[in-house]
Order: structure tokens, then sequence, then C-alpha cells
């Protein structure tokens, strides 16, 4: 089911939503969810840079978290189909925060956020300044602003700052960035974000071959934050949401299940 949310600064929203499955399939999940009730958990999936729900990297993990919870996912601004400019991870925060509050007027008692890339430092900064979710999962994502040192993160930075980069991302990646570029003042940094969140239960999730953000990133956040945290450094994973397969949304999945159910009900 689709939906066009509208954002607390006014910019249209496209999202999507997936409901759980009604009964639990023992052949589809291995090991079985723990019993936190399928329909009580809803996971918000945001997306990175470029990316789009209607992408098939990005619709392939929401459907596969769709066997065992809820999913909403959508657009951030100036991406696919909803309105506005993208600034960079800064005002997006207002489109994660909209897709939350969805979430819970579909129902669904617990919320656990999951981000990729740009869209894990949205996660981080949503639920330290915003609150209102019952777990956040970071995937690839930076543990500082303005990160140049890859060949890929120079590319985003062009991207940003020129003229042509702006054209070039608008016309072929379909993802419309603010004249402004890199917003100032600058944002909360993420690892600053990861400090904040406890109690919340936070997983940072990080591959040692990412050409975006080396490892040090992940560890950035997780040294960052404060209990409950965890942090998988998984060998040979590269970046977000390219390089997230069946095996690891579904364990992704479980954590999320697990977190939620060690928590009291609302």
């Amino acid at each position: 089911m689709t939906a066009t949310l509208v954002t607390d600064d006014g910019v249209p929203i496209d999202a999507v939503h997936l409901p759980a499955p009604e009964e639990s399939d023992p052949e589809e999940l291995s090991p079985p969810e723990p019993p936190a009730g399928r329909r009580d958990l809803a996971i918000v999936l945001a997306h990175g840079f470029t990316q789009s729900w209607q992408r098939p990297m990005v619709w392939s993990i929401a459907k596969r978290f769709s066997r065992s919870a809820g999913v909403v996912t959508f657009d951030f601004r100036g991406h696919g189909r909803s309105g506005g400019l993208s600034t960079l991870g800064d005002k997006e925060i207002n489109d994660l925060d909209v897709a939350v509050r969805y979430a819970r007027e579909l129902g669904y008692a617990k919320v656990v956020t999951a981000g990729f890339s740009m869209g894990a430092s949205v996660v981080l900064r949503q639920a330290a300044l915003r609150r209102g979710v019952d777990a956040v999962i970071s995937v690839s994502g930076p543990g500082r602003w303005y990160y140049r040192e890859t060949e890929p993160m120079r590319r985003v930075h062009f991207a940003a700052e020129r003229r042509l980069g702006r054209a070039f991302t608008k016309h072929v990646l379909h993802t419309r960035i603010s004249p402004e570029g890199w917003p100032t003042p600058e944002p909360l940094p993420p690892a600053e974000a990861a400090a904040m969140i406890s109690p919340t239960p936070l997983l940072i999730i990080h591959g040692d071959k990412d050409v975006y953000f080396p490892p040090e990133h992940g560890k950035q956040l997780y040294d960052a934050a404060r209990e409950p945290k965890e942090l998988w450094l998984l060998p040979g994973f590269g970046h977000a949401e390219r390089h997230t397969d069946d095996a690891l949304t579904d364990r992704i999945a479980r954590w999320a299940a697990t977190a939620v159910a060690a928590q009291p009900a609302p």
C-alpha cells in the first residue's frame, strides 16, 4: 500500500507499507523469530543516497524484512517520487520522522529503524533528537561528516558541491540535490548522535570491504555509543544495500525482533 506523507517542513514523501504475513511459515524463517508477535513490529527502512524504495536492491530488502515484520519504506526528499531537494542527510531527519509516525498510525506497537549509508546517519540522528523508536540499526554509516579519503566519497562531494555534479546526479541518478550543497551549520555528527541513543538498543553493521567508509567509521560509531549496543564487523562485506544479501537481511530482522521482545510493552 503506497501513501504520500507530508513532513513537518511541508515536503511530500512517497512511502509504501508492506504488512507482515498473517501466519509464519516454518520453512521461510530459520531459526523462527522470537516471540515478539509479527503484528507488533514494524521495520522502517531508510535507503542510501541516490537510492529509492523502488530500486531492486532496496525493494528486495524490504520484501525480505516483510517475511518477519511489517515494513514501511520511503523515498527521501529529492529521491524518486518524493518532493523537495536532498540535503545529504540533514533535513532528511524529517522524512524518517514522518515515516516512523506513519508506522505508529498503522498500529505497530514497536518500531525499529534500519538505515543504509546516508540513511544510517539519518536513523542515528532521528533516534537521538526525535526519539520515538524502539531500536536502531545502522548499516555502512559514516562516523563523521565530510569524509573525502576514498574515491567514491570524492565523487559524492563532486555531486554535492559542483553544478555539473548536481546536474549529472539529477538526470542520470534521478536524485535532486539542494544547490546549497553540504548543510551549514554542520548537523549533529553521527558519532555524537550514537552517543545519545541509549537506552534504545543500537546495532552497528559495517563491512571490512566498504569502499566508501572504511571499518574505522563503524568502530567510531560503536565506541561513541552507550549500552545497549552491538557491532557486527563483517568480513568481506562491502557497502550498504548493494551487498546486503538475504542471509544478512534475515539476521538483521531476527536482531530487531529480539531487541524489541526484551522491552516492556507500552
